[in-house]
């Protein structure tokens, strides 16, 4: 550690209130030479210590705090006893599931970092350069924690170009095989750790899944953007009286179909379509199709808040399309994962589509992700996931 970064006058404040990103607008003066990834001092004019942090030269958030105490020197031990709080407080929810995220970047103290465990197989995903710097010390805590014996990277997220890192993605330790078979909630997934979204599977669904399974008894189904079939199969366990399934990808889809099979769910309960969501609504309204509960649940449609406005749209036209095709009375489980989109524009967006429907909705919940993805107050840019359960009301 032999840089230090000084703040300029004024912005040491978001610091002081614990906030872990330093961007490039707040540095006043770097001291030394530090390398990506390389721990520096945070300071502020005066000289005094805010925090220690890691330093990335070629991203926007030029330094990621790693600690807000000067005597907490982020060294190896100091990172595997970060890791083993992480993993100790998802305790209570493995008697759920045994796939679940251990380690939840800066919401856990460890920007960057994120680790989900999928039975007996663990991926990896480092997104930033402090990340990159410690990788060795970081797989080896996590094989010492928790006895896994197969360890997966999927650093190949287009994030980690804006810290000057190429996308990586191959085993760490051990082999992990192609699937894994997961449970959640007395339900099986078999999961593709290597080529999956993400790192797999939406494990930040896992509550809102079960939620849309205690709802489904005799409702006829619509899910859209579906996947590998995890609010399908959710919502056949609870007793949906026909389920349709809308998914881009062919290689998804078809997992999917496994997974049904796997949970003794056959073909004519459901219909799984090869299907651009877009344009589909738009048939299935114009062909008089009508469903009693629809669930969205789209990819990422704003990375950043400089996409917004584009997302918006998008997001207002599966929603309008979706309220058409609702029965009164009918369900919609409407999410957005878009961090540059927040809770309130999400809900201005879905009453602007309501309106523009001819609908009135009563809001009955809000949702979000699971506990295993928490939130830290000082850090709301850690809620990225929202969604609303509407009920149509005519």
């Amino acid at each position: 550690m032999t840089g230090v970064v000084v703040l300029k006058a004024g912005r040491e404040r978001s610091i002081e209130r614990r906030h872990p990103w330093i961007f490039s607008g707040a540095v006043g003066q770097v001291i030394g030479a530090p390398r990506a990834g390389e721990t520096v001092a945070i300071r502020s004019t005066d000289g005094a210590f805010l925090a220690w942090a890691a330093y990335s030269p070629r991203s926007q958030i030029r330094a990621r705090v790693w600690s807000f105490a000067e005597p907490e020197v982020p060294d190896d031990a100091w990172l595997h006893g970060k890791l083993g709080d992480a993993i100790a407080r998802r305790e209570p929810i493995l008697g759920q599931t045994d796939a679940l995220r251990l380690v939840h970047a800066e919401s856990d103290g460890l920007p960057g970092i994120i680790v989900d465990r999928y039975a007996g197989v663990l991926v990896l995903q480092l997104l930033s350069a402090g990340a990159e710097a410690h990788r060795e010390a970081i797989a080896e805590s996590l094989a010492r924690l928790t006895g896994c014996a197969a360890l997966f990277e999927r650093s190949d997220a287009e994030v980690r170009s804006l810290e000057g890192l190429p996308e990586r993605s191959g085993p760490v330790r051990g082999e992990a095989p192609d699937r894994v078979c997961i449970a959640e909630h007395g339900l099986r997934y078999w999961v593709d750790v290597r080529g999956g979204q993400k790192t797999g599977f939406y494990l930040d669904q896992r509550d809102n899944r079960e939620r849309m399974r205690s709802l489904a008894a005799g409702r006829e189904v619509l899910n859209c953007f579906s996947y590998t079939g995890g609010f399908s199969i959710a919502a056949l366990a609870g007793g949906a009286r026909s389920v349709m399934s809308l998914e881009s990808s062919a290689a998804a889809l078809q997992l999917a179909r496994t997974n049904a099979a796997l949970n003794g769910f056959a073909d004519a309960q459901a219909e799984w379509r090869e299907a651009d969501v877009f344009r589909t609504l738009r048939s299935l309204r114009d062909a008089g199709r009508r469903f009693d509960l629809i669930v969205l649940d789209p990819p990422k449609f704003a990375p950043t808040a400089r996409q917004a406005q584009a997302a918006a749209r998008g997001y207002k036209d599966i929603n309008l399309n979706a309220l058409r095709l609702l029965r009164p009375g009918g369900l919609l489980a409407t999410f957005s994962c878009s961090g540059g989109i927040s809770a309130e524009l999400f809900q201005k967006i879905v009453a602007g589509a309501a309106a523009d429907a001819g609908a009135s909705a009563t809001i009955l919940a809000r949702m979000q992700a699971g506990p295993d993805h928490p939130v830290r107050l000082e850090f709301p840019e850690g809620e990225y996931l929202k969604g609303l359960l509407l009920r149509r009301e005519g």
